[in-house]
């Protein structure tokens, strides 16, 4: 299971991610929607590791 607390990301003043939770559980077909500019990438970034 991925549990994902309070994310928050910003750049500078920006902020491109705010306060996500959430949980994905194994065996199930979990969907991340948002419009542009949301900040799926980066959150799934910061969740790969791949940002900070």
């Amino acid at each position: 299971m991925i549990v994902a607390e309070g994310l928050t990301k910003r750049y500078g003043t920006k902020t491109a991610v705010d306060d996500v939770s959430f949980e994905v559980h194994p065996g199930r077909v979990t969907g991340f929607l948002g419009p542009n500019g949301a900040g799926k990438s980066t959150t799934m970034r910061m969740i790969l590791g791949l940002d900070r």
